[in-house]
């Protein structure tokens, strides 16, 4: 039997996924030993493996087979626009992707003018701006606190995450518009899904039957 291959994002999010698979009887020790230099943990007994990666490459992993399976946000999934699939809602990591800005801009997003979005999503705000609300921007991509952009001025809006909306209320800003619903999602490979179908559909059934119990 080959092994199974999962990508996991880095952090909260692994930690998260681990726990839940404990739940199904899918362990990893090796994980959990804080000071490994590992790159990739086995659990020999069920032949599956685990590595761990940055968000945004877990479905780079999987689109081109080096993972049959990644666990990782919907935001990252929408952002980078692989070639996968993706088969199920985790229901953690639940949060929003919004449009925020000062209360002075909701009168631009009426009225179709033309202004400034920055964000670390511009895939995602590309296609909510132009192909949802017809609406011609200029997006400029930032890595960084994205809040600060409308209040020096480069931008009116910002297309961000949203958790609890605390920050953005400290700094004078509000959700505007919601682009859409986020949480954990699982990813397949495509070859994956057809040569491991039996195994995955498993796991997949196995998972669902916990999320629910919840």
């Amino acid at each position: 039997m080959r092994y199974l291959t999962f990508a996991l994002g880095k952090g909260r999010l692994a930690k998260t996924t681990l726990e839940l698979f404990e739940k199904i009887g899918i362990t990893c020790e090796e994980m959990k030993d804080k000071d490994s230099r590992k790159l990739i943990f086995v659990n020999e007994d069920l032949k599956l493996r685990f590595f761990l990666s940055k968000g945004p490459d877990v479905p780079t992993y999987v689109e081109y087979g080096a993972a049959d399976i990644g666990i990782v946000g919907r935001d990252t999934i929408l952002e980078e626009g692989r070639k996968l699939y993706e088969v199920m809602d985790l229901g953690f990591g639940k949060c929003r992707m919004c449009v925020c800005g000062p209360e002075s801009a909701a009168e631009l997003l009426k009225h179709n003018q033309l202004i400034r979005v920055a964000t670390k999503y511009p895939n995602i705000a590309r296609d909510y701006f132009h192909n949802k609300k017809h609406q011609t921007v200029e997006i400029i991509k930032l890595n960084g606190s994205i809040e600060l952009a409308p209040i020096v001025g480069l931008s009116e809006v910002i297309v961000d995450i949203v958790e609890t909306g605390s920050t953005l209320k400290e700094n004078g800003l509000k959700v505007l518009e919601e682009v859409c619903p986020l949480s954990a999602r699982m990813v397949v490979n495509q070859v994956s899904m057809k040569m491991e179908n039996e195994r995955i559909t498993r796991l997949i059934r196995d998972l669902r039957a916990v999320i629910t119990e919840k």
